[in-house]
Formats: structure tokens, C-alpha cells, sequence
């Protein structure tokens, strides 16, 4: 096997990651090119391979979310991605969240000891005509590839903005006002939770929507386009005064435990106006993600007006909010479900460059795009996931969703076929849904002779 050209796998995130280790246990040797540290993109800070850039969370873990359903599948079909996410899980609720540093150094150490693995620091900035190529390069394409990209599908790009959270120093956020909890109490407290009653949260607003935001381009200004489930915070402000308390600063069932029960008529007095929620981001607390605060604002007016939350006055931010340019093919017009490209067998492509939204998703795109380009040097057909799992119809609606209105995809049960009896309630249509999707998982695998791993009971 070692003799075999290798497969080529261009860009190192979760997917390429992904992508590079099912080839590699398949027997089949891979080369993988990471551009990182010689050229870095505008999100990164690191060399490694799999790094994090928006948030350390993979979404919900439980099984009848979305999120978690995909996990589970993942952690059936053996990903090494979801393997190590397990493995450095930090508290964070219902979620499953990383010390993404230990995380992504890890996934890099594990790689590079792989003996059919080469990994490759070097730009690509052409696709490769010959032999077997899988296409990670994610929502930050070098603009050198992104052309060629352009010259082989003839199509036009189209780009959306994605923006990453500042993260604040633990012990600079004053926890006289701050307190730990989970909505509704569920799970263990994984959330450091900063209420604010209405006159904080109206001075809040309004020097939000007054804040100056970073210049773009002119090239980004023209194509600028917000992805809904990554929304700037500015802007989710200047839709209306109580945008905000819809969305990442909804008060509903939070509250201070130190002033009693929030479900006690005597203390609605107590109840928050907003919440401003922070996520721990590595094991030891020390550092706290603020929840849904994706932003494009200049970084001095970041500290000015986020010091306006209580508590948070004197917070010391390690990491700004950035923003940057996405981009992302139209998969309707030119990929197969198997994530081949249609003109071409032999090129495939997987991640946010191909429209799946979501580090879940980008995993399971390079799960599925490495074992293809396996299969093909291998002389087997490629493989289609069942349309009832997560994965399968997630790798369906980017093959077949309308090209002219095609837009970025999360996981989600709207896009899995509907049951055949009708379920009112929304959880026990979920776990329904859970339930088919592991069986036609099993029946599918057995078809095909592929191994599962043992199933966590009590997760699922």
C-alpha cells in the first residue's frame, strides 16, 4: 500500500484533518499541505492543525439535538476528531466544548506520528491535475487557490462574514455581580452569567448601535453578507432594542441562586432584564468566551463598550473580536452526495468550503470525503450516507438545495426526511428521529462492511 500515490488533502482544519486520518487508516498513503505557519490566514493565531477559530464549542452533546446526533454518528463511524474532542472536553452545560489548545496540539502530534501520514507545510495555490485530491481549505481559501477554483467550476463565489468572540481574562470579571448557572438549572453551572436590569441594559444598547466598527475593503464591502447563525452583535443590536434579549442576552430562566429562586413571586423583582452569558474556554477557568459577541467593532471600542456590562467593568480581554471574509462553493451545482465533484471523480472537497456549517459538520464532511478518496484508490465505489441520518442529509441538501438561493447549511432536523406518523412533541420527535437514524446507520454499515464503534448508551 505504501507504494500507492499518495492522496493529496490541502488545508489542515477540522476537515482536512478528518479527511487525512480515514485515508491514512484505510492503508492509503496522504500527503496533507498546510499553508500555516508560513502564511496564516486572518482568524488564525497557531500552527496547528485543527484549530478552533470562532468558539470551542461543537454544539449540544445530547443525541436528540442536532449537534449531538451528529456527533454520535461521528463517534460510530470513528472520528478521530470527535475521539480527541471527547477526550479534552472542558465544561460547558449541555455542550461539547474543547481546551481547544491542548485539543488541536494533540490532533497535530497524532498526525505527524502517523506512518502513512506526510504532513506538508507549503501553500498550494493551484488544484492538482493528477491523482486523488480532497479540498479542505475551509471559509479562508488563499486567494492564489480561490482563483483557481474559480477557472475550474466557471462559477461565480458567493461570500458571507463570520466574526469570532473576545475571550476574557477569569479573574478580571467581578463575581460579586457575576454568577454561575445553566438555563433552568440543567446540567451542571458551566455558564458565568452577567444580569443587567433595564437602564443598564438600554446604555448598553444604545452605545452598541453607536459604536465605530472596523473599515472594510472594498471587496468585502461590495460581497458583504451576514450569516444569520453567526451575526454580528452590533448588528443584531441595530435591528431593534430587543433583538439582543431574543437572542444571546435572553434572561429567561437564569438566575442568581445567591438572591433566591427567580420562580418565587416574591422575588421577581429580582429577575434580569438581559443576561450577558461567558463560557469557560480551557480546562483550568482561567479563560471565559462571551456568548454570542461575534464582532466587527475596533478593538478599543470593544473595551469601552462591553466594560459597560456589569461585570465586566474592569475585564481583561486576551483575544478581540475579529471579523473576516467566507467563502464557500456552490455545492448544488457541483458536487455529488458522495462530495466528488461532478466533472471530476477524482477531486472532492469537504468544510465550510462546501457550504456545511459548524465544526460538527465540517468533521463529518472530511469523515466522508477521506474514506471516498480511499475508496476510489482502492478501486471500491464511493459510499452515500442514508438520507436519515444527520450526516447523510446534511451531504444531501448541499447536492441538491436550489443553486440559486443556496446558502450555508447547520445541522438541523428540518433537513432529514419526515417520519411516517406524526409526533407533536418536539423532544420525543427528535429522539424518534435519533432512533432511526442509529438504525439505518447499522443497516447501511453492515451493507457495506464497515465497522462501528461501540455506541455510548448513556449519551445517546
Amino acid at each position: 500500500m505504501t507504494e500507492m500515490k499518495p492522496i493529496q488533502v490541502i488545508g489542515g482544519g477540522l476537515a482536512g484533518t478528518e479527511a487525512a486520518w480515514q485515508i491514512a487508516q484505510a492503508g492509503v498513503p496522504v500527503v496533507l499541505h498546510e499553508m500555516r505557519p508560513l502564511r496564516l490566514s486572518p482568524a488564525h493565531h497557531s500552527e496547528h492543525l485543527a484549530e478552533l477559530v470562532c468558539s470551542n464549542s461543537f454544539g449540544a452533546q445530547a443525541s436528540d439535538r442536532a449537534s449531538g446526533l451528529l456527533h454520535e454518528e461521528l463517534r460510530r463511524l470513528g472520528s478521530i476528531v470527535i475521539g480527541k474532542a471527547d477526550e479534552h472536553a472542558v465544561p460547558a452545560g449541555g455542550a461539547l466544548a474543547v481546551d481547544r489548545a491542548v485539543f488541536s496540539s494533540n490532533l497535530t502530534e497524532v498526525l505527524a506520528q502517523h506512518p502513512l501520514i506526510e504532513l506538508r507545510r507549503s501553500e498550494v495555490s493551484q488544484i492538482p491535475t493528477d491523482g486523488i485530491v480532497v479540498l479542505t481549505t475551509g471559509p479562508l481559501t488563499s486567494p492564489a487557490l480561490t482563483d483557481d477554483l474559480h477557472r475550474f467550476t466557471s462559477l461565480e463565489y458567493m461570500s458571507f462574514f463570520d466574526a469570532a468572540s473576545p475571550i476574557v481574562v477569569g479573574e478580571s470579571i467581578n463575581m460579586e455581580v457575576a454568577f454561575l448557572a445553566s438555563r433552568y438549572d440543567r446540567g451542571e453551572a458551566a455558564y458565568l452569567n452577567c444580569p443587567m436590569n433595564r437602564e443598564q441594559y438600554l446604555h448598553f444598547w444604545q452605545e452598541l448601535c453607536a459604536a465605530e466598527q472596523a473599515e472594510l475593503k472594498d471587496f468585502e464591502r461590495e460581497t458583504a453578507k451576514f450569516f444569520e447563525a453567526c451575526l454580528p452583535i452590533e448588528e443584531m443590536a441595530r435591528r431593534g432594542e430587543d433583538t439582543m434579549r431574543y437572542g444571546p442576552l435572553k434572561p429567561v430562566g437564569l438566575f442568581d441562586a445567591r438572591k433566591g429562586d427567580f420562580r418565587d413571586p416574591e422575588r421577581k423583582g429580582d429577575r434580569p432584564y438581559a443576561v450577558v452569558q461567558l463560557r469557560q474556554e480551557d480546562k483550568a477557568g482561567q479563560l471565559w468566551n462571551m456568548v454570542g459577541f461575534q464582532t466587527n467593532l475596533r478593538w478599543g471600542e470593544q473595551k469601552r463598550v462591553f466594560r459597560l456590562i456589569p461585570g465586566l467593568e474592569e475585564a481583561e480581554f486576551v483575544r478581540m473580536g475579529v471579523m473576516h471574509r467566507n467563502t464557500f462553493i456552490n455545492a448544488p451545482e457541483l458536487l455529488h452526495p458522495s462530495l466528488q465533484f461532478k466533472t471530476r471523480s477524482t477531486l472532492l472537497a469537504a468544510g465550510q468550503l462546501v457550504g456545511t456549517e459548524g465544526y460538527t459538520a465540517a468533521t463529518a464532511g472530511g469523515w466522508l470525503a477521506g474514506t471516498n478518496a480511499a475508496r476510489i484508490a482502492l478501486g471500491r465505489d464511493p459510499l452515500v450516507l442514508p438520507e436519515t441520518t444527520m450526516m447523510g442529509a446534511l451531504f444531501d441538501f448541499i447536492s441538491s438545495a436550489s443553486p440559486k438561493h443556496f446558502q450555508p447549511m447547520p445541522p438541523n432536523f428540518g433537513i432529514l426526511p419526515e417520519l411516517p406518523q406524526r409526533i407533536r412533541n418536539k423532544r420525543e420527535r427528535y429522539g424518534v428521529y435519533r432512533d432511526r437514524a442509529f438504525s439505518d446507520l447499522s443497516t447501511w454499515s453492515r451493507q457495506h462492511s464497515i465497522s462501528l464503534y461501540a455506541a455510548d448508551l448513556q449519551r445517546a
